[in-house]
């Protein structure tokens, strides 16, 4: 069995670096994907060895997907806190730098993850009933503490508000994969439209080791990183503000600090699955759906598939990063952007429709909008909090 979970590790990582490098295609879609595939096509495969799987790729692509988040500035959810800061040290030339500086900070998480699991599962399993009745308060207040880190309050305040009329509006729509549509444009294809309008040039890049200390990244991470397992509409970008407003640190501290958030919250979706039956990622709902309740003993190889994985995108990470900085500065910077977006609307096209091409359109241009109002993007998260604080509301009253 043991060489069969190896397998089905390794083939994950392979497919979580295809989803972590190409923009567009991420691991819900493919989970998605799988689990239809599971019903039919894969009906005789061991539900253990598709669990291996998209824990391998879920745990890589975390790592790989800041390689585009920083290189070409088309980040997802989870990588679009690195954009600012990485972007800084590639225009530097420490691009290289940026990227390992998210890497460590994730190889780290890979062995903190594995010592926090069971404590926090059954610290999950003892106070989530009484969370849950306080989800829409404690939601609530998450956010304002967000929105009054900012110096720009009210505007802060008015891109949540504007971003979550979008997301109510399109998550009640019609539209196929809706999130696919909605979070490429706020937070992907916005920042490729201004790089191609601001006609970016990217300098050589130095291949140097990453310098940061660890210590307030990994405190940060540690504190902020299980409230995603109880909170749901909380990103790991969320996290790891609240972890930064905790344990401060540089811009270098600080991709460490979303490095190793990224990680643990991937990670402790999981357990979340395990203690409380809640899904905080779609990784975490894959396995749901494919496996229905997660046992102590498939959590233990899903841990050991996190510590493989872990490891082996580590250097697979290493390796590309070096590749990316080598041949970014022969690339054509604005002509890439241009394909990168096409490839984007192509993928929208394939996945959501017409209606999400729209949606895609729509949502660009808010992200474009609220990108030039001078506060952190995190705050258009707003498209997916407000409407799970709407939910909350109703299921209150």
């Amino acid at each position: 069995m043991f060489i069969e979970i190896l397998i089905s590790t390794l083939i994950g990582v392979f497919a979580g670096t295809i989803t972590g490098l190409v923009p567009g295609i991420h691991i819900n879609l493919v989970g998605t994907a799988l689990v239809t595939l599971s019903a039919t096509a894969f009906a005789v495969v061991n539900p253990i060895y598709l669990i291996c799987f998209i824990a391998a790729m879920a745990i890589t692509h975390t790592f790989i997907d800041f390689i585009p988040s920083i290189f070409l500035g088309c980040p997802d959810t989870d990588t679009q806190l690195s954009v600012l800061p990485g972007h800084e040290l590639l225009k530097e030339g420490k691009g290289y730098e940026a990227v390992m500086l998210t890497a460590r900070g994730g190889i780290f998480a890979i062995f903190l993850f594995l010592l926090l699991s069971f404590p926090l599962a059954f610290i999950f399993s003892k106070i989530y009933s009484l969370i849950h009745s306080l989800m829409f308060w404690i939601l609530l207040a998450t956010s304002f503490i967000l929105i009054f880190t900012e110096k720009k309050k009210l505007t802060a305040l008015f891109v949540f508000v504007i971003s979550g009329l979008l997301g109510l509006c399109v998550l009640n729509s019609s539209v196929k994969e809706p999130l696919l549509p909605l979070l490429t444009g706020l937070f992907g294809s916005s920042l490729l439209v201004v790089s191609i309008k601001n006609k970016i040039q990217i300098p050589s890049q130095e291949i140097t080791a990453p310098k940061s200390k660890m210590l307030k990244p990994l405190i940060g991470a540690i504190i902020a990183s299980p409230l995603c397992g109880f909170l749901p509409g909380l990103g790991s970008g969320q996290a790891a503000i609240l972890g930064n407003s905790v344990s401060r640190t540089d811009k270098k501290g600080f991709l460490s600090l979303i490095g190793a958030t990224n990680i643990l919250v991937m990670g402790l979706s999981f357990v979340s699955l395990y203690a409380i039956s809640k899904t905080r990622t779609g990784a975490a709902a894959a396995i749901q759906q494919i496996i229905g309740t997660l046992s102590w003993k498939l959590l233990l190889i899903i841990m050991l598939v996190v510590l493989l994985s872990g490891i082996a995108s580590f250097f697979l990470t290493k390796i590309l990063t070096r590749f990316f900085a080598n041949k970014i500065k022969n690339v054509n910077y604005s002509a890439l952007s241009i394909f990168t977006l096409v490839f984007l609307l192509i993928i929208t096209c394939i996945v959501s429709g017409l209606l999400g091409v729209i949606v895609l359109i729509a949502s660009t241009l808010t992200g474009i909008y609220c990108n030039s109002l001078s506060v952190k993007k995190t705050h258009m998260m707003g498209c997916l909090l407000i409407p799970t604080l709407l939910f909350y509301f109703l299921e209150m009253i």
